[in-house]
């Protein structure tokens, strides 16, 4: 089971958001975050920040890192390990299993990620047997669109879409080639996009917030 720092529900425990971090980041990362979000405590809105495993990274000299896969090529259709990718995505897989066995319908767990979180949430999502209320992809891309169609179970999913239109490590067009695959998909997903690099910001937020509330109320 990956370890996970938490910021817990203000009332009862109903809802849970799941969020992964980019490379060599960590869970606590985005523990800021969730206080900053400022949700209704009548939500019950618990976050889970997973730590990603620590791996050596080709693309960085072979350093061991937190990494969800290794990156071998900067190259973006090559760029995610496909068999790290899936690998991780079991590994948080079963952290949603956790949240359901504890009580919180799939219905009401969020699952989202920034950059290599993102293409976690983007090839899990679609592939759980339980529909989720929705993922959340930021500054992100898709690993294998071309085997979406083949193994997607999910008939509906609900997508936040989030990217910044000068982002030099995950250019927006990446960003913007997972969105057509979703669409195509016959997926709900929304795009937002901002003058920033590979980051997140203030108005991001605010949408990020109204999604969350949306979908979980």
């Amino acid at each position: 089971m990956l370890e996970f720092v938490e910021y817990a529900a203000k009332a009862q425990h109903k809802a849970t958001v799941i969020w992964l971090h980019g490379l060599g980041d960590s869970g606590n990362g985005f523990l800021p975050i969730a206080p900053e979000l400022d949700l209704p405590d009548s939500l019950g809105v618990r976050f889970v920040f997973p730590h990603a495993p620590v791996q050596p990274v080709t693309v960085n000299g072979g350093m061991e890192m937190r990494a969800w896969y290794d990156i071998k090529s900067m190259d973006l259709e090559n760029r995610a390990d496909e068999t790290g990718v899936r690998e991780s995505a079991a590994a948080v897989a079963q952290l949603i299993e956790q949240e359901i066995a504890a009580g919180i319908p799939a219905d009401k767990i969020i699952l989202a990620g920034f950059s290599q979180g993102g293409v976690i949430s983007l090839h899990l999502a679609p592939r759980l047997s339980h529909t989720l209320a929705g993922v959340m992809a930021l500054s992100t891309y898709m690993c294998a669109p071309q085997k979406l169609s083949a193994e997607a179970a999910q008939p509906a999913l609900n997508i936040f879409m989030a990217h910044g239109s000068h982002d030099p490590v995950v250019p927006m067009q990446a960003g913007r080639t997972a969105y057509d695959a979703l669409v195509n998909q016959g997926y709900e997903v929304s795009w937002q996009d901002y003058p920033m690099e590979h980051q997140v910001c203030i108005e991001e937020l605010k949408a990020i917030r109204a999604w969350l509330i949306s979908r979980l109320s």
